[in-house]
């Protein structure tokens, strides 16, 4: 069936990003710091994108759409890596929350999300994303929110969040960290990490992310124990 899609010009895209956010459908995302379709069968045509594009490199063409595996794919390089997410759910997109009124907050449970920006996997997260700038990063285990009860109040609130999973992932974060650093004017970074041996590879990750950025930031690592305590 064809219907109008839209086309990114990446020749003109300057990597703002803007387009990643506007997108309600998770179509598009952010490829060697340029704006490029993921999943074609996921545009709805109203084009939402094109107003948001400073620069014009956004178009409408009508063409045939079908969802099959290339959709799947982004390219970094020469090689292709299998997105771990098609859905709208990987859409980026800050979260603006009205914190509740103190009285009424009376246990754990009823206290507010802390969480300010989304997504937060790192395989996910745009490099570029406007809420990095000036930002205090947290870089987290997946496991840590779990084992450490007061996790938002203490560890997000206040902080842009990353999760990875450096063992489940297999992958090598410290390139994306190292742009992300880079490329954003980052003020402090902790890390969060479980005590058990595989989780080191997360701190060892941010350490080399640190040393390729060349920037001298503000580190600090915290460690949680199984029981939920913090070393």
């Amino acid at each position: 069936m064809q219907r109008n899609i839209i086309k990114i010009d990446r020749e003109k895209c300057i990597g703002c990003g803007s387009c990643v956010n506007a997108c309600h459908q998770g179509a598009i995302g952010m490829v060697d710091g340029k704006a490029q379709m993921l999943r074609e069968d996921y545009c709805d045509g109203l084009g939402n994108c094109l107003p948001a594009c400073l620069v014009g490199a956004i178009s409408f063409e009508k063409r045939e759409v079908t969802k099959n595996k290339e959709s799947d794919m982004k390219h970094t390089g020469n090689k292709e890596e299998t997105l771990p997410c098609g859905c709208p759910g990987t859409n980026s997109k800050t979260l603006n929350k009205k914190a509740a009124p103190a009285a009424e907050v009376k246990t754990e449970a009823a206290a507010p999300s802390e969480l300010s920006q989304w997504p937060v996997q790192i395989k996910l997260v745009p490099a570029n994303a406007p809420y990095f700038e000036e930002a205090d990063l947290l870089i987290a285990a997946d496991c840590a929110a779990y084992s450490y009860a007061a996790f938002h109040k203490d560890f997000i609130k206040g902080r842009i969040t990353l999760l990875g999973c450096p063992k489940l992932d297999g992958t090598d974060y410290s390139e994306k960290l190292s742009e992300i650093i880079k490329n954003n004017d980052i003020k402090s970074v902790t890390v969060a990490r479980m005590e058990v041996p595989c989780c080191g590879g997360l701190e060892e990750m941010v350490k080399q992310a640190l040393i390729k950025s060349g920037k001298m930031i503000p580190w600090t690592v915290k460690i949680i124990t199984v029981e939920g305590d913090i070393k």
